[in-house]
């Protein structure tokens, strides 16, 4: 274990960095601005350690930054976060590039779009002097609020830096951890993968056409949920630190998130031991309520009548939702043969306006060229020092009108490191720590 007291005994060359931090507070961060209308961002002053990768750790730590808090990631020395590798595609590199960053590989699209907001350090976790630099940013002196990590249950307390260490270090720190199955369980060691838990927390099973075979979603929704919910408790444990003082340990994992994304399909499950199966995209308990192919060939989703049919009103098969729900098959064929007389645009107009639910099934280049994604303006452009004008997709919340900005371009690989903060006086007074870092 790391304690406070372990690092004010280390050694002579060490005297330094603690009489730096009594009698300076590491400050937080001031480059996020004030919003319009003075408002400050809502986690403005809050310092949050991000020891988080891939998708659901740094989905969270993005929306804390998003909200003002000041995100420090700490990623290895040299290969950094794993998304950095997943390309292509990747961003371009400008022709000058920052003295620290020549030797790196271009910047990846799946990288950028979870970590806007953010810092970069970069810390060598295999060396004990590696891992001290990681204490010393927990210290109360350095301001840390939150920490969040995403490694294998038990691995950082075998490093010195689970929940029962950093406690000890700073008892009012907020820590979650986000594993695949949680800490406790005959699984509570198993790694978590987006795949995998959507296959074993039933979320494949009900996807997918009636006649074929499982399906994933499109994007890796099960990680997404768990930082979502990472976020949320997050919020929820620096308010009861308020409240009481103290921090607490956050035991958030991917599994009995997507367990509990099931909805009313569990509940389906539970209250009526009702076994679920594939509907493609209709809904299990309401009709009509799917897509439909058009006649050129694209689809619009509708749940309603409208259709020129006024027979089926009063049809008693079709009269109440239960019956059409009985009668699925023969109502959705007669909607089908419907449809596949006009095209896409032909029904869009018809409906418009009549408070059907409907809308078209748009590619990615429709979808960011939708007029309502345009008058929102859910892209920015932002200034990347490696890759120059980049687009990225914007926060989506919006406090008193505005939307939450992007202050900080996601960073390129220990791109903070040197920074004036207390890793650089760690280096500075103790010389062989630079080899890990």
């Amino acid at each position: 274990m790391i304690s406070r007291q372990l690092i004010t005994r280390t050694s002579a060359s060490s005297f330094r960095i603690t009489s730096f931090l009594a009698t300076r507070r590491i400050h937080r961060d001031a480059s996020i601005p004030v919003q319009p209308e003075g408002m400050p961002p809502p986690l403005r002053g809050i310092r949050v350690v991000d020891l988080t990768r891939v998708l659901a750790g740094p989905t969270a730590t993005m929306l804390l930054a998003d909200l003002g808090a000041d995100v420090i990631k700490i990623e290895e020395v040299k290969r950094g976060d794993d998304t950095r590798s997943w390309s292509p595609p990747s961003a371009p590199v400008l022709e000058t590039q920052p003295s620290n960053a020549v030797h790196l590989p271009p910047e990846s699209a799946y990288f950028l779009a979870t970590n806007r907001n953010k810092r970069s350090i970069t810390v060598n976790f295999k060396d004990p002097r590696g891992r001290l630099v990681s204490t010393l940013v927990l210290l109360p002196e350095s301001n840390t609020d939150v920490l969040v990590e995403n490694f294998i249950s038990g691995k950082l307390a075998s490093m010195g830096l689970g929940w029962e260490d950093c406690k000890k270090i700073n008892e009012k720190l907020v820590y979650a951890s986000i594993t695949g199955y949680g800490q406790t369980g005959p699984y509570r060691q198993a790694a978590g993968y987006d795949v995998v838990i959507e296959g074993e927390a039933g979320l494949m099973h009900i996807t997918g056409e009636p006649d074929g075979p499982p399906c994933k979603v499109g994007v890796a929704v099960t990680d997404i949920s768990t930082g979502l919910y990472a976020h949320g408790a997050i919020m929820a444990g620096l308010l009861s630190r308020q409240q009481t003082g103290k921090g607490v340990w956050i035991d958030c994992n991917l599994f009995e998130t997507q367990i509990a994304g099931l909805a009313n399909i569990a509940s389906n499950y539970l209250i009526g031991n009702k076994e679920a199966s594939r509907h493609g995209t209709s809904h299990p308990s309401i009709v009509p309520y799917q897509v439909f192919p058009c006649k050129d060939g694209q689809f619009a989703l509708l749940a309603d009548k409208v259709l020129g049919k006024p027979e089926l009103a009063i049809d008693a098969k079709f009269s109440s939702n239960g019956q059409r729900v009985k009668n699925r098959a023969e109502l959705v064929q007669i909607i089908t043969d419907t449809l596949m007389e006009k095209n896409r645009d032909h029904w869009l107009e018809k409906f418009q306006g009549l408070g059907v639910p409907h809308g078209p099934i748009n590619n990615i280049e429709q979808t960011f060229d939708h007029p309502q994604a345009k008058a929102r303006g859910v892209t920015v452009e932002v200034e990347h020092p490696r890759a120059g004008k980049i687009k990225m997709v914007a926060p989506a919340v919006h406090y008193n009108g505005k939307r939450m900005p992007i202050t900080r371009p996601p960073p390129y690989l220990s791109q903070h490191t040197d920074e004036d903060e207390p890793w650089r006086v760690f280096k500075s007074d103790w010389v062989m720590v630079n080899p890990v870092l």
